[in-house]
């Protein structure tokens, strides 16, 4: 059983009847509110462990929430996008959402993402020495500020992001699949939708604009990080 406290933003009522239930069945306690503005409200009262956030929401929708959260604090944000909403996916990344899930989705994997975000983003112990300064052509990254430079020009990353940057650049050479990268990155179980890697390797690649490169596609096969 868990203490944490999720906010769910959902103004389809039997998606987020169905969410909540599981959610509680898993020990979560959940607070539901439907439109952008009772969101924020929410999230300044309530200071959740985390946000499950619809995109498409009446008044204020769901990207300018993300936005508008992230700028006021570090809370972990799940996304739900339509199935075909690459751009709110691309869009919601970042602005800082740590994942995204895409509709239709099942319970059970949204529960899973819950758990793993929540993993990741508990605080942890101090990087080793081995983490604090990795470097691959341009990029330097500072693990223990958790900072990246291209060059000279410092690049925000969110968390995620900053995650999966390391980790390749850790084992550059070493070419990773999507399913193995979730459960290395992400922390999940079991297969889940491999577009959350391709999302967050583009957002990575655009971020540090010329330094993107180190990140290699091998098609068909997976990503690697090399000069």
């Amino acid at each position: 059983m868990t203490d944490a406290t999720i906010l769910l933003v959902e103004d389809e009522q039997n998606i987020a009847s169905l969410v909540e239930l599981y959610l509680k069945n898993d020990g979560y306690t959940v607070e539901h509110v439907g439109d952008g503005l009772s969101a924020l409200a929410a999230a300044e009262r309530l200071k959740p462990s985390l946000v499950i956030l619809d995109v498409m929401l009446p008044g204020m929708d769901g990207l300018e929430v993300c936005r508008r959260l992230r700028a006021a604090s570090k809370i972990p944000i799940i996304m739900l996008t339509a199935r075909d909403g690459e751009v709110d996916r691309v869009l919601g990344l970042e602005l800082g959402a740590d994942d995204y899930v895409t509709k239709p989705f099942s319970p059970r994997e949204l529960v899973a993402r819950v758990k793993a975000v929540l993993r990741r983003t508990e605080p942890g112990e101090a990087p080793s020495e081995d983490d604090e300064r990795l470097a691959l052509g341009p990029v330097r990254i500072d693990g223990a500020r958790r900072e990246v430079l291209v060059g000279e020009q410092p690049v925000e990353l969110t968390a995620r992001e900053f995650d999966l940057l390391v980790f390749l650049v850790r084992n550059r050479g070493i070419v990773f699949s999507r399913d193995r990268l979730l459960e290395r990155v992400w922390g999940y179980e079991r297969p889940v939708d491999t577009r959350t890697v391709d999302s967050h390797v583009k957002s990575v690649r655009q971020k540090l604009g010329e330094g993107g490169s180190i990140i290699k596609t091998l098609r068909g096969v997976g990503y690697k990080a090399d000069a």
